[in-house]
């Protein structure tokens, strides 16, 4: 299935960057604008093909009315394979420092997340191929060309990946705020580490803890009992950075 991203500024971003190859411009025969000039020069600059099309044919490709006449149709997402993933983190000579994510379904929660993993210095992002969100122009535009950085892979069995993180030397912890977790702000996280990020509504699923090292929670004083899942990931993300800042700052 093709791929499209829609918007002017962000089919730019996508024409300018070094992410996935651009297609196919489509146009809306009704706009006009020193904006889609420039779209249009970019796009015959990187030999794409231009299509003018109804906004009819546009609203269909999109899903919805809201691309603004614009719509890029892009080569299909390529995840990293795990391998490659933990052979990455090996060449690399750091700790190893990953994240996965467990029925994160919400295109939002997810670009935001892959953008908090990113500007942390995560060396990769694992979700599964089922119960999750899948790499969409939301998700994109969200991530803000995070994933134009950050390796994403993605497996079949997460239970199985974390049982070989953790033959790898890593150390696995979960995000959870129920008893018998440890707080997340005195628990050691140098060296090689894996955070695993559950859903909103129900957390991680029962058999994924089962596989943790350990469970971790993030203090609340407040009266609601729960953070936003992108929230408490960007959260997580930078305690490992902080308790590992020598080693960061040692990279610059």
């Amino acid at each position: 299935m093709d791929d499209f991203l829609y918007g002017i500024n962000t089919v730019f971003e996508a024409l300018s960057g070094t992410g996935r190859k651009p297609l196919e411009l489509f146009l809306s025969r009704d706009v006009r604008s020193p904006r889609i000039d420039e779209l249009q020069a970019l796009a015959k600059q990187q030999v794409v093909p231009i299509r003018a099309r109804e906004r009819r044919d546009l609203d269909r490709l999109a899903g919805h009315g809201h691309h603004q006449g614009v719509l890029l149709r892009i080569e299909p997402f390529a995840y990293t394979d795990l391998d490659d993933l933990l052979q990455i983190w090996r060449a690399s000579n750091r700790p190893a420092f990953f994240l996965l994510l467990d029925s994160i379904t919400d295109p939002h929660n997810f670009g935001a997340i892959l953008r908090s993993a990113e500007v942390a210095g995560c060396q990769g992002v694992i979700v599964a191929s089922d119960r999750a969100c899948p790499v969409t122009p939301v998700v994109e535009k969200t991530a803000a060309g995070a994933l134009a950085h950050l390796p994403l892979c993605q497996v079949v069995n997460l239970s199985r990946t974390l049982e070989q993180l953790k033959e790898a030397g890593i150390w696995c912890y979960g995000l959870a705020g129920d008893e018998g977790s440890q707080p997340l702000f005195t628990t050691d996280l140098s060296g090689n580490i894996a955070l695993v990020v559950g859903s909103e509504g129900e957390g991680m699923r029962p058999n994924i803890r089962k596989h943790c090292d350990g469970l971790l929670a993030i203090p609340m004083h407040g009266n609601l009992s729960s953070l936003n899942a992108s929230v408490a990931a960007g959260i997580a993300l930078f305690e490992v950075v902080r308790q590992g800042a020598a080693v960061f700052s040692q990279e610059q």
